[in-house]
């Protein structure tokens, strides 16, 4: 039996692995990539404010146009903003990406504070007391020409967070916590 010393094992596993990469195809590759933008376009239906930029530029979150963001997404009840979780921008990118449209994003609900969810939890069954909404993590949306049953199916199918699926309300609820759905 020949053993091999551990700095002679580290090496092979080293070139083994520079090999195992010269077959991954180079589109594979390209999409790790770090250039190019990420754009959104988001309608508050309760304030009727829009706003749209990139938000992420070469591999950088834009700073200006997140906080933007974050203030069109705030508690329009108690005018309340909070920072929004990155995550969630990339998801309804991702969303955006799965669908294949550039429509502007609806948004029913972004950021709730937590008197506004202490409300509409003790008027409805369905507002969680915890809600992830609170933690700048959640968006209720729907998208123009999209069915909303489409918009669900999308969502789950990123396995990026929650999904809910409030047909009779008209919207689609959708978080970066944990993946789940109802």
């Amino acid at each position: 039996m020949t053993l091999i010393c551990p700095a002679r094992r580290q090496l092979l596993l080293g070139l083994s692995g520079v090999a195992l990469c010269s077959f991954i195809p180079s589109k594979a590759v390209a999409s790790r990539s770090t250039k190019g933008s990420r754009e959104l376009s988001l309608f508050n239906r309760h304030t009727g404010e829009r706003d749209d930029g990139s938000y992420w530029v070469d591999g950088h979150y834009q700073s200006k146009v997140l906080d933007d963001f974050s203030h069109l997404l705030r508690d329009h009840r108690q005018n309340v903003a909070a920072p929004m979780d990155k995550r969630l921008f990339d998801l309804l990118y991702s969303l955006k990406m799965t669908l294949n449209v550039d429509d502007e994003i609806h948004v029913i609900s972004g950021y709730r504070s937590p008197k506004t969810n202490a409300m509409l939890a003790s008027n409805s069954g369905g507002v969680a007391k915890k809600s992830y909404h609170m933690r700048g993590m959640a968006m209720d949306i729907a998208i123009p020409n999209v069915k909303l049953k489409t918009l669900r199916d999308a969502a789950l199918s990123l396995k990026l967070g929650g999904v809910g699926y409030y047909p009779s309300s008209g919207f689609v609820h959708v978080d970066c916590g944990p993946v789940r759905h109802w």
